[in-house]
């Protein structure tokens, strides 16, 4: 009869092997506890019971787990924006958006934060989606659109001539003048240079 009453099994029966919850009392007995105990009370992160990470029991630690599993995000009033991983490519884009004063001669931004060297840590990347009435005036054709801005503006003729200008510029200004031979190079050359003066 007792086999009857039994219902048919489906699928695997499983159940981790769990190590017994603290109470948070402590013991009064004097007695240091035993090593097996404090054992099986924690495990740490490498020992992983049946296959499962079990978190621990301590209060303060779980904590920190917890405090490790939330998502980083700015909050609420930014409506969550988690902070993206950096890649070589949005590094570029990113310091090339901070030196976007230098790159457009035509174009004058704020100060803002050009001097600072850290990176920002929230941000997103979108694409700009040009209207139907910018069809032939504002638009990127298929062969200007590229993957990054570094990309776009390698890709620009017109920002290559200026790179090239302003290139040869400062380095005009920075040749020194006259000619080498006649520069005064330590003692003997100055004492020739006073000879020919006399």
């Amino acid at each position: 009869m007792p086999e009857a009453d039994r219902k048919p099994v489906i699928g695997l029966s499983w159940e981790p092997k769990l190590p017994p919850l603290s109470t948070g009392t402590k013991n009064v007995c004097d007695k240091p506890p035993t090593s097996s105990t404090s054992s099986v009370l924690y495990k740490p992160n490498t020992e992983l019971i049946d296959g499962l990470y079990v978190p621990p029991n301590d209060p303060k630690k779980l904590n920190k787990f917890l405090r490790k599993q939330v998502k980083d995000t700015t909050g609420k009033n930014w409506f969550d924006m988690p902070a993206p991983t950096i890649t070589p490519e949005l590094k570029k884009d990113l310091q090339l958006l901070k030196l976007r004063s230098v790159i457009d001669p035509k174009r004058h931004y704020k100060k803002g934060d050009s001097k600072l060297k850290t990176l920002p840590k929230y941000f997103q990347v979108g694409t700009v989606i040009e209207s139907a009435s910018e069809f032939f005036t504002g638009r990127l054709t298929k062969k200007e659109r590229k993957a990054t801005i570094a990309d776009e503006l390698l890709s620009d003729h017109a920002m290559g001539d200026y790179r090239k200008r302003k290139v040869r510029e400062i380095e005009e200004e920075n040749r020194p003048g006259g000619v080498d031979k006649w520069k005064i190079k330590g003692k003997q050359s100055r004492k020739r240079a006073k000879q020919r003066r006399h």
